[in-house]
């Protein structure tokens, strides 16, 4: 009877999480006039990224201010603006942080610079190591190539390496 009671317990527990999680989780709907509208909004919300989140984009995004700028992106596309002009409005309102893809401009030519200096300047010094390592290899003194030569000719250690009684060929 114990058993049969934690097993419903259980069942009601789960069923209340489930419920609970499918009401968090709402989706907006919007009626556009007409399919091109409903294309120019999903581009639209995933090219513009919550201000919030940071690396989401406004569709994916559950945070309030995602939602207030998809009802805002849905009034301007039936009010008539452009996808230039919905553009415009959220990079001055929000910065050009809120496109995922920054125009080529003055501030944002870094963003797109940047990797290929960075690259570059990676090649130039791996360059340069390996052309010093390559001088500090070829350049040994006469002293230095006495030293290296005693170490590396051949002495006589027959006597020595052999253990006592051991006959060598």
């Amino acid at each position: 009877m114990r058993t049969a009671l934690l097993r419903d317990t259980c069942i009601v527990v789960a069923v209340y999480l489930l419920a609970v999680s499918v009401s968090h989780a709402v989706i907006e709907t919007y009626q556009f006039s007409n399919t091109e509208l409903e294309q120019r909004y999903k581009s639209l919300s995933a090219e513009l990224r919550c201000p919030k989140c940071q690396n989401q984009n406004i569709a994916d995004s559950d945070a309030p201010i995602a939602q207030d700028l998809r009802k805002l992106l849905y009034k301007q596309l039936e009010g008539g603006a452009s996808d230039e002009e919905i553009l415009e409005y959220m990079v001055s309102r929000y910065g050009e942080f809120v496109r995922y893809k920054p125009r080529y401009s003055g501030p944002t030519m870094i963003l797109w610079l940047m990797p290929g200096l960075l690259i570059s300047g990676a090649v130039i010094i791996l360059l340069v190591v390996l052309k010093g390592n390559k001088r500090k290899a070829q350049s040994i003194s006469s002293e230095e190539q006495v030293q290296l030569d005693a170490l590396f000719s051949p002495t006589d250690s027959s006597t020595k390496d052999t253990p006592s009684g051991e006959n060598t060929p």
